[in-house]
């Protein structure tokens, strides 16, 4: 929300703070794995609020899984899926300690949502790195050299 008052975003900025803890310590859903609070977007009104959230990838038990953990494909998007599946099957709880931590008349309700802003910034790196790496091969030695004269 691009609109957002100075008290709102006080109130996303401290919405954002108690998640982050509150999901770490209170979630005990094994869906739940390693999830990091990006952002939240607050309504005018403080009744709802958008939570985005990053999933980190989590070791499994087995050596195969975790090299395709390490890739991205299906089973990311699938544990993706079940951690956002997940949180917002648990908002309501998160909105009742959420209430007991905040100094709010009404706490929002809480929708939770992928924020793949992380993951596309590590693509774009990955992608002007190797752009960067094939320049340099390819015009490496039409560098001139520094005279000394």
């Amino acid at each position: 929300m691009a609109n957002m008052t100075p008290r709102g975003q006080r109130v996303a900025d401290q919405i954002q703070r108690e998640l982050a803890t509150l999901i770490q310590l209170e979630v005990s859903d094994p869906r739940v794995g390693m999830v990091s609070v990006t952002g939240v977007d607050v309504s005018r009104d403080l009744a709802h609020a958008r939570v985005f959230v990053t999933v980190l990838n989590t070791p499994a038990a087995s050596d195969e899984a975790n090299d395709a953990l390490s890739n991205p494909g299906e089973l990311d998007k699938l544990e993706v899926e079940q951690n956002i599946k997940a949180l917002n099957q648990a908002s309501g709880f998160l909105r009742t300690l959420l209430a007991k931590r905040l100094a709010l008349r009404s706490v929002p309700k809480l929708q939770f949502r992928y924020d793949a802003s992380i993951e596309n910034g590590a693509q774009l790196s990955s992608l002007i790195d190797s752009a960067l790496k094939a320049d340099l091969a390819q015009h490496g030695d039409d560098l001139p050299e520094d005279d000394e004269s």
